[in-house]
C-alpha cells in the first residue's frame, strides 16, 4: 500500500509539473506578464488536484456533485489549453493531431494519480480506525448487559455483541448525517444490512371478532 501511494504521488508530481509548464508558456503567449504567469497552471491543475479529494471525501453524501463538476471543468480546461499550447509551440515535423495527443497525456494522468491516490489512503485508513472503534465499543456494551451463564449460549455471544454494536455505531453515524452506503463500507455491512436495521418493525394490527356473547 505504502509503495503504491509512493509511486502515484511521484507519477502525479510529474504530471503537474509537466502541465504547470505547458499551461504557464501558454499563458505567457497569451499577454499574461512572465512574473504571474506560473498562478494560472497553479488554478487550472490546483482545481483537480482539490476537487479529486472533495469527490473522495464526499462519496455518497448529498452535495457531491458541485466537485464532480469543478473536477469535469478543470479536466477539461486543462486538457484544451495542454492540447492547444502543443498545436502552437510545437515543431513543424511534428504533425498537429500528435503533438495534441501527447500534450493532453499530462493532465489526464495529473486526474487519475490524484484520485488513486486519495482512495488508496482512504482504503488504508478506513478499515483500521472502524475496526478499533467497534472492538472498542464491545467490552461497554458486554458489562452493560451481563447475561447469566446458564440462560445464554455461550456460542451466540459474541455474534450479538458484534452486532449491538455495530448498530449503536450506525446510529451514531446515522445522527452525524451519514449515508446508508457510507455507513454500510465504514462497519463492513451489506447496504441492506444497514437500512433494515433503520427500518422501524411493522406493527400489525390487532384482529377483533364481531361475535358479541349475549346473556
Amino acid at each position: 500500500m505504502v509503495t503504491a501511494a509512493t509511486g502515484t504521488v511521484l507519477i502525479g508530481i510529474g504530471a503537474f509539473w509537466l502541465s504547470f509548464m505547458a499551461l504557464a508558456d501558454l499563458a505567457a503567449r497569451s499577454g499574461i506578464a512572465s512574473g504571474q504567469a506560473w498562478i494560472w497552471p497553479l488554478l487550472v491543475d490546483g482545481l483537480i488536484v482539490v476537487s479529486t479529494i472533495a469527490v473522495v471525501a464526499l462519496d455518497g453524501r448529498r452535495g457531491a456533485w458541485y466537485p464532480w463538476a469543478l473536477l469535469i471543468c478543470g479536466a477539461l480546461v486543462s486538457v484544451a489549453a495542454n492540447a492547444l499550447h502543443a498545436v502552437v509551440a510545437a515543431d513543424a515535423s511534428v504533425p498537429a493531431l500528435l503533438a495534441a495527443t501527447v500534450a493532453a497525456v499530462p493532465p489526464l494522468v495529473l486526474l487519475a494519480s490524484t484520485h488513486l491516490t486519495v482512495v488508496l489512503t482512504r482504503s488504508a485508513t478506513v478499515p483500521r480506525s472502524s475496526t478499533a472503534q467497534i472492538l472498542g465499543e464491545l467490552p461497554a456494551v458486554a458489562e452493560a448487559h451481563p447475561a447469566p451463564e446458564s440462560e445464554a449460549e455461550p456460542d451466540a455471544e459474541p455474534e450479538a455483541e458484534l452486532v449491538l454494536g455495530r448498530r449503536e455505531r450506525a446510529m451514531q453515524l446515522r445522527e452525524a448525517g451519514w449515508s446508508n452506503k457510507a455507513i454500510a463500507d465504514e462497519l463492513q455491512v451489506h447496504p441492506s444490512t444497514v437500512g433494515r436495521w433503520f427500518t422501524p418493525p411493522v406493527e400489525e394490527p390487532e384482529i377483533t371478532t364481531g361475535m358479541e356473547t349475549t346473556s
